[in-house]
């Protein structure tokens, strides 16, 4: 499966895994390896969602498109999360585009 990483999700993989020199190499390595593992499923709107292999709370939002792959943005399941929950909530409370 070929994976292509958006410049909004590399960011957000930034934010909260870890700085790395190529942060789209790293999430497209990671979706790849996880999607061969068969660690999908069906998100809402077409979107399949890809579990990360290494950290089981780390979920990628991604977008088939033809035989690709595109991650269009990721987040964190838990309490635990690098962005708590209670801060990208009360981002989407402003954000007009979003809801």
């Amino acid at each position: 499966m070929l994976v292509a990483v958006t410049d909004h999700a590399a960011e957000r993989f930034r934010q909260r895994v870890r700085g790395t020199l190529d942060e789209k190499r790293e999430v497209a390595s990671r979706v790849a390896r996880a999607y061969a593992a068969g660690r999908i499923e069906q998100g809402s709107a077409g979107t399949v969602l890809v579990r990360d292999l290494d950290r089981r709370d780390l979920v990628y939002v991604c977008r088939p498109d033809g035989g690709e792959l595109v991650v269009i943005t990721l987040w964190e399941e838990g309490e635990d999360a690098a962005v708590p929950k209670r801060f990208t909530n009360a981002l989407r409370r402003d954000d007009h585009r979003v809801g």
